[in-house]
């Protein structure tokens, strides 16, 4: 599709979105939304006719890219036929979109509850962790994040956190491995996979195994930076929950559905959670879906005894027709090799060799269309580009930045002191090319704020 141009439109939109949307995660008077007119494939584009590569996938989500014309139909197709029905009924494609994901999730990980995004997802797994365990707490990551809810955002271990945390939602927090920025002052891989290991066995002797209902951990975490965990370090989380009664939950909102590679992060090392968290990639956002994946011992615990939660639109027809288009799509056109194949040929080499050429980048980490750059002031130091946190004057490199991607033709997922490249996992390798050219030119301007 052709961009056209149409400011006057353009204008009204973003008039309208000024006078009455209120933003998630903003200050509403110092933001300044771009007004899109339109999407598709790899690209959005606005009304005067500029267009982006996009290499945030939405918000990682779009794994199949905007507007795939088999979606499209599948769920034009379902609102034809039955738009809505309530969760309590057997619904055809409810059922298939279980079936297929429950043949996709690793070991016996084979019922699934659905929601209506991640964040509630994370919520009810941490309900059947504590019914199932009959026990308060839950531990969770720094560097995490799990969802805007209450009990999701508590979980998070980042900033997003602070204002909502009023210490009182069973939750504690500990240090999963980050080689880079080690707390456990490592030189290697096997150090750090080992000193976090006892971190975290010491963490749950200390608050008391009996406690302890559940462990969280997103498998590979990705707003707060794609640290790809060390060889052996989900196994021996596993261990330990297996040791102390406690359950284990991998949190696959952003990482599942291709987005590594593999249908699920979880597949990379081969360990099998006693509850997955899905959302995002499971119909690359087209209606709102995620869900939990449910282990048969979970399962059994309330085969004659009531879950007490649910939703009005838990699986809802359109979502799950969505979902049943999208995993046939991934299937039949490639999608998770794709993802896997051109990660390793292209994605990887490009970034290392721009962090070659770059003294703004420190270290580059992913794997698959799941990818970060660490921008540093200092190499030797690490020192970040911009603090922790950092807003206004002192996130001014990271602005620049972001400014010349945009410049330059593609939108950019900026974090603290990263960018992450994370386009869909279909995009050809043409696309991965052109976003890669684009960022050599904006890591440029980041240099400039190098020591």
């Amino acid at each position: 599709m052709t961009p056209q141009t149409d400011p006057q439109t353009g204008a009204a939109v973003k008039a309208a979105d000024r006078a009455h949307v209120f933003h998630s995660w903003s200050a509403q008077e110092l933001i300044d939304p771009l007004a899109v007119a339109g999407a598709e494939g790899s690209y959005f584009w606005d009304y005067d006719g500029k267009r982006y590569l996009d290499l945030t996938s939405g918000l990682v989500y779009t794994n199949i890219g905007y507007q795939h014309p088999k979606v499209v139909a599948a769920i034009q197709e379902q609102a034809a036929h039955l738009t809505t029905f309530a969760p309590a009924f057997a619904i055809e494609a409810r059922s298939e979109a279980a079936r297929l994901i429950a043949e996709r999730t690793p070991g016996d990980l084979d019922k699934i509850f659905f929601t209506n995004g991640g964040a509630d997802a994370v919520e009810h797994a941490v309900r059947m962790a504590r019914l199932h365990t009959g026990r308060p707490k839950v531990l969770s990551a720094y560097r995490s994040y799990h969802g805007g809810t209450q009990q999701a955002v508590n979980l998070t271990g980042d900033p997003r956190r602070w204002a909502s945390d009023s210490a009182s939602a069973g939750v504690v927090h500990f240090w999963a491995p980050f080689l880079y920025r080690s707390r456990f002052y490592a030189e290697t891989e096997e150090q750090e996979c080992a000193r976090a290991l006892e971190h975290l066995e010491t963490t749950i002797s200390f608050e008391g195994p009996a406690t302890i209902a559940a462990i969280i951990l997103e498998t590979i975490p990705g707003t707060a930076g794609i640290m790809v965990p060390p060889p052996g370090y989900l196994a021996g989380v596993r261990a330990l929950c297996d040791k102390y009664g406690i359950v284990f939950v991998l949190d696959e909102v952003m990482a599942g559905f291709g987005r590594t590679g593999e249908w699920f992060a979880a597949d990379l090392s081969g360990v099998v959670p006693d509850l997955m968290t899905f959302a995002k990639g499971v119909n690359s956002g087209y209606v709102p879906l995620g869900g939990v994946a449910i282990s048969g011992a979970i399962a059994e615990t309330f085969g004659k005894r009531p879950y007490p939660g649910g939703l009005t639109y838990s699986g809802h027809p359109l979502a799950c027709a969505a979902a049943v288009a999208t995993i046939d799509v991934m299937a039949q056109e490639g999608v998770v090799d794709n993802a896997k194949n051109l990660g390793a040929s292209v994605v990887g080499p490009g970034l290392r060799a721009l962090a070659e050429r770059h003294p703004s980048v420190g270290e580059v980490r992913g794997v698959g269309m799941f990818w970060a750059l660490e921008l540093v002031k200092d190499r030797d130091t690490r020192e970040p580009l911009v603090p922790y946190n950092a807003a206004g004057e002192a996130n001014a490199p990271m602005a620049a930045f972001g400014a010349a991607a945009k410049k330059a033709g593609v939108w950019p997922f900026v974090n603290m002191n990263r960018t992450h490249f994370v386009p869909p996992c279909n995009a050809s390798e043409a696309e991965l090319k052109e976003g890669l050219a684009a960022l050599d030119t904006a890591l440029s301007v980041a240099d400039e704020y190098t020591a």
